[in-house]
């Protein structure tokens, strides 16, 4: 389900908007909603922490160590604090 979102902006930065998003043939709304998307994404500790892990993984799993053998990793680290 989506959600309207009214904002105000001076209508010179709106224009150079639209003609970007032109440009990449985005509509505004298209790129605000990117936007926002990394705006959150990139101060959400969460997603940040998830993302740490799963490339942590990715590299344990490319030195061939198996998923049993990588939450072993994890959990031994986590009760090291």
């Amino acid at each position: 389900m989506t959600s309207q979102l009214i904002i105000r902006i001076e209508q010179n930065l709106k224009e150079q908007v639209s003609k970007c998003a032109k440009n990449e043939g985005k509509s505004i709304s298209e790129v605000i909603r990117e936007l926002l998307e990394n705006y959150v994404k990139e101060r959400d500790i969460s997603s940040y922490i998830d993302d740490l892990w799963s490339r942590i993984g990715g590299k344990l799993k490319d030195h061939g160590k198996s998923l049993d053998s990588i939450d072993t990793v994890i959990r031994r680290v986590r009760s090291e604090k």
